[in-house]
């Protein structure tokens, strides 16, 4: 599984400038591509090499390789959307391959620049040097300048071991509420996520009626903390998540929740809540997670995974008196909306494996005694 990993870059003074010119001039000579892209209507990127490479070189004093790489950038961008013309940011990514880049150990590089190769010093943690040292670095590597410091976005091939036969499922429900639940009843609140959004909007309300440069430059701060502090509540879900279910023999199940936010409404009040928290980046965290790890991982049809009894299989919206509380209107067994929510995301990943177990439902809060595993 190819994964990748943020290592900071230490460059002199004179080393960040080069970086930086470079990386200007890499972007101009996109936006420059771009122009005669749309214009021609062709997102080919031999085509476009046959017709512009010695002008780049010539215009941009761009290297013979990093020509290349500025036209694969500029066709890839065009090629997702043929109806608008791509422009790259002065400061965007450029993508350094095995011909501009080469590692000298595992702490420092040497990167091209408009003046040829510059030696520089790496700094990472023991996550990244461990992975590192252990799995090697393929040759492509994406240099990135984020608030003055560059950084080098590597990708590492880490072999994934063959998943295990799981014994059962442990199901896992994701909600606003309460992000993640899992069949056991092991609940991953919100509670904490909510309140640093409901700080975040205050701060950004007030910045917005400001309105000055400075106000605009601390904007973009308090996004990148906020999208970082998601990204790590994430993280951290997704690997308990995995850790329970890799130490207790089972497989992983998840709902497939693509298109959410299209296909369900909520109050003018609750708009911000439901559409700002990453689902998406928390089912890539468990998909990857669980590779790793040798757990398998089932994605499944949440509909009506709240409204159906686990007991009788009795499905209505009735049985949801609010959000929290689940009472089954056929046999009246209640729960916690959540639980049972994980329980049959479980069952439908393995029909042939009981559907949850006493223990999962009994430690479950506001349960019912009358829950019993179900068989087949």
């Amino acid at each position: 599984m190819n994964t990748t990993l943020i290592v900071k870059l230490a460059p002199t003074n004179e080393q960040h400038t080069l970086l930086l010119a470079t990386m200007e001039r890499f972007n101009e000579a996109c936006n420059w591509i771009a122009d005669v892209a749309f214009k021609h209507r062709t997102a080919g990127k031999y085509k476009l090499q046959k017709m512009l490479y010695h002008e780049i070189r010539d215009s941009f004093g761009l290297s013979a390789q990093m020509t290349v790489r500025a036209i694969s950038k500029v066709a890839e961008a065009y090629r997702r959307d043929k109806r608008i013309k791509p422009t790259f940011n002065p400061h965007g990514a450029i993508v350094y391959d095995q011909r501009i880049l080469s590692w000298k150990g595992i702490d420092r590089v040497s990167l091209l620049t408009l003046e040829g190769r510059e030696l520089i010093p790496v700094i990472m943690g023991g996550y990244q040097a461990d992975r590192l040292a252990a799995y090697g670095k393929r040759g492509q590597a994406d240099l990135i300048y984020r608030d003055g410091t560059f950084y080098l976005a590597v990708v590492v091939d880490i072999p994934e071991p063959p998943p295990s036969e799981g014994t059962g499922v442990l199901g896992v429900d994701m909600g606003i509420a309460n992000l993640a639940t899992d069949s056991d009843g092991e609940t991953y609140s919100g509670e904490q996520v909510d309140a640093k959004r409901r700080h975040y909007e205050r701060m950004r309300a007030g910045l917005q009626r400001v309105g000055t440069k400075s106000s605009r430059r601390k904007l973009k701060r308090i996004r990148r903390r906020e999208r970082r502090f998601k990204r790590n509540v994430n993280h951290t879900i997704s690997k308990r998540l995995v850790a329970k279910a890799s130490d207790t023999g089972r497989d992983l199940a998840i709902e497939d929740l693509g298109g959410i936010r299209e296909r369900t409404t909520v109050r003018k009040a609750q708009r911000s809540r439901h559409s700002k928290w990453a689902f998406g980046e928390l089912r890539q965290f468990l998909t990857y997670k669980a590779a790793l790890a040798g757990v398998r991982l089932h994605v499944v049809d949440p509909r009506n995974t709240s409204r159906t009894c686990p007991i009788c299989g009795h499905c209505d919206k009735r049985n949801r008196p609010d959000q929290a509380t689940f009472r089954c209107t056929s046999c009246g067994y209640a729960g916690h909306a959540d639980v049972v929510a994980a329980a049959n995301i479980a069952a439908r990943a393995a029909v042939s494996q009981p559907m949850v177990s006493d223990e999962a439902f009994a430690s479950a809060p506001g349960t019912s005694p009358r829950a019993l595993a179900v068989g087949n």
